[in-house]
Formats: C-alpha cells, structure tokens, sequence
C-alpha cells in the first residue's frame, strides 16, 4: 500500500512554496499603499470607472493621462483593453445629491396671478428633461389653445396637465425611460455625457483626439458603500469559517477535525488571495465584488471534500480497532482518493472552458473558482488529514510521556 502520510513533510513543503509567496504579497499591499500586491476595484476604492473608445486611432496611455492631469484629476489609472477600449478610472465624480422632492401645486391655485411662478417652474424643467417635455406636448397642445389666448395660462394649462415635469426636475434615467416610448430604451447605448466633471473630461478629450465612439461602462462608486461592501465580505468569510468550525468539531465529536478543516480552508483563502495579488502586482488583476462570491463557493467546496476524507477515517477507526492512527489515515485517503480527483476534474474542465471562451466580465470570477477548486482538492487530500495525523501522534507522545512520568522509575 502507497505511504502517503509518511511522505506528508513533502506535502507540506509544497504548501509552503505557493503560501508564502502569495503572504509576501499580500503583505505588499498596506506596505507600498496599493502600488503592488492587491488591486481592487472601484467596489471597494470608490471612484469613476469609464469605458470608452475613440473612433480615430486610439491614443496612447500616457497621452490621455496628461489630459486628466490638465482636469485637475491626477493620480488616475488608464488602461487599454485589447477590444480598442481604454478604461479610465478616477476619484469619485459626479455624484449627485438625492432631489428634493417636490410639492405639488394644486390646479385651483394657478390663476392669473400665478401664471407667471408656474412658467418659470416649468421652463428648468423641461430643458433639463427634452424627452419628457417632446411626449408630453402633444396631449396638451389641443386642450391648452382652446383654454386662453395668452401664454401665461398656456404655460399653467401644460403645467397642470403634466404634474410630473415639475415634480421631478432632477434628471433620471430611470424617468426618462419609464416616459420615452421606445421598447427598447433599456437597451440604449450609454449616452456622452455633456455637463458635471465628466462631461467636461469628455470634452477635453473629444478636443484632443477626435469623437468618442462608444461608451461602455460609466460606473461611480462613493467611499461609504464601498467601505460597507469590505466589512460585509470581511464579516461573511469570519462567520462561514465559524460555523464550518463548530459543524465539523459537533458532527465528528472531536475539536481537532474542526480545527484541521479550519487550516486546510486558510490555506485554500491564501492561495488564491495570494495569486490575485500576484497577477494584481504583475499584470494588474482586479479584485471586485464577485471575488467574494468565489472565495465563499471555494470555501463551502474545500470542506466538502474534507469531509468526506474525514467520515472515511471515522469509519475505518470502527472496523479497525487497534491499528496505528496514520494507517488508518492513509488507508481512508487512498480510498477516497479517486472519488476526490473525479469530482473535482468535471468542475474543473467546465471552469478551463468559461475562462478560455467565456465572458470577459466574470473571468476573474471564473479564475479565483478554478484556483480555489485545485487548491481546495489538494488542501482537503494532503493537508488536512496531515494535519489530522501530526495532531493525533503528537498527542500520544504527550500522554506516554506523562504516563511515563507518572509511573517514575523503579
């Protein structure tokens, strides 16, 4: 029979070569300030990411780089993507306050004397709004000629009859869809904004390199909800790994399964937060919200196969009493050993395939699952009931040699 505990120094060696390296690097990201180690995305930064592509030739990094400088923006990121888009990301921008809602005017009140307040209401309105005043002039150009003669009652008559240009001054595009009449308005293409911070670094950069053809992504993220999305993802990781805790430790009726389950589990965290930051500090690999979703579904994998070498030892601890702990270990890995490869070589090749031809938004995603699911079936094989096994015979050294001294010499 292969001896696999007897070899489990290698095993070890092996975790400590891919585990200290990516530590290294993880390190390096309080240290150089986010220069290397982890890159995270603007979900846990805050800030404006904008997709864009030129329809002249498009310019290089360091050339858009000056234009943000000259806005009054350094400090900002541009990246170019290999599909002819460049992604810029800065600090927040262009963060609107939420819009005061308005009070509605009642009809009986807009009389002669009124006219002249409501159309000064209405004129803001419907030229921040030219979708919503175009659909709405139509229904009430026919009912607002017959009713007066002067433009002040036309005005109060519009105003009256759409209550909800005035209600809502503040531009939306949520509003803007509800009222355009197109079906197919949540399929649009991002507009070029024209006003705020943006729309003047979209102007400065029009001026220098020719019209913009295509707007992609148009993300700000303010410095609160990203702060809240870390602690939730903090506190999400710390309450599975305890709950994974006292289950194992409840369910096997023995603290140390818990506690190597626990260690196998960090090693799998560290590995694949240790390779993010190495591809983050090499090649600029992000860390955005989904990692999180990833890291959970590695964690809840890795123990599932680590329970299943763990019920085998317990199993065989019954049919073989009295034999050495590290045999029976090694006998219950051997025998699951194939039914671990198996379950972990289907999910993998599906993973290669989504990473290889899938979408370029979830590839991260689909990096961290993969790097996980590898680390997490060597960790639950090599790791786990190593430990397990150093633990136990650790153990009864201790207790013979408290035996030993309890009896003293004779």
């Amino acid at each position: 029979m292969f001896d696999l505990i007897g070899k489990r120094n290698w095993f070890f060696l092996l975790s400590a070569l891919i585990v200290v390296p990516g530590l290294f690097f993880i390190l390096l990201t309080p240290l150089t300030n986010g220069a290397a180690g982890l890159k995270f995305s603007i979900d846990y930064t805050g800030g404006t990411e904008w997709q864009i592509r030129f329809a002249g030739p498009q310019p290089s990094v360091s050339a858009i780089q000056s234009v943000l400088v000259a806005q009054g923006l350094p400090g900002s990121q541009v990246e170019d993507a290999s599909d002819g888009f460049v992604t810029i990301r800065t600090k927040p921008i262009d963060l609107q306050a939420p819009a005061p809602i308005a009070t509605p005017v009642p009809v009986a009140s807009l009389g002669s004397s009124a006219a002249p307040s409501a159309s000064a209401s209405v004129a803001p309105s419907a030229s921040a709004r030219p979708s919503s005043s175009a659909s709405t002039s139509p229904t009430t150009a026919p009912s607002a000629a017959p009713a007066s003669a002067t433009p002040a009652s036309s005005a109060a008559a519009s105003a009256s009859a759409s209550p909800s240009a005035s209600a809502s001054p503040a531009p939306s595009g949520a509003a803007a869809a509800a009222t355009s009449p197109s079906p197919s308005a949540s399929a649009a293409p991002i507009p070029i904004p024209t006003e705020g911070k943006l729309g003047a670094l979209a102007t400065a950069l029009q001026a220098k390199f020719g019209k913009i053809a295509e707007v992609r992504e148009q993300t700000t993220v303010g410095p609160i909800v990203s702060s809240e999305l870390i602690q939730q993802a903090i506190l999400l990781v710390i309450l599975g790994s305890i709950g994974i805790l006292l289950w194992v430790s409840t369910r096997f009726a023995d603290v140390k399964f818990g506690v190597s389950a626990i260690i196998a589990l960090l090693h799998d965290v560290i590995v694949v937060v240790g390779t993010f930051a190495i591809l983050g500090t090499l090649f600029g690999v992000q860390v955005d919200s989904l990692f999180v979703t990833a890291m959970l579904t590695v964690i809840g994998f890795s123990v599932h196969d680590t329970i299943v070498v763990f019920d085998r030892i317990r199993e065989n601890r019954a049919r073989h009493a009295g034999e050495p702990f590290d045999a029976i270990v090694n006998h219950s890995i051997l025998q699951t050993l194939g039914r671990s490869i198996n379950t972990s070589m289907t999910v993998v090749i599906t993973l290669t395939a989504l990473l290889l031809i899938g979408a370029s938004s979830i590839r991260e995603f689909v990096l961290a699952l993969l790097i996980g699911i590898v680390s997490g079936t060597y960790s639950s094989i090599f790791n786990a009931s190593m430990i397990l096994v150093v633990w136990h015979l650790w153990e009864d050294r201790r207790r013979q040699q408290a035996l030993a001294q309890a009896r003293g010499p004779r």
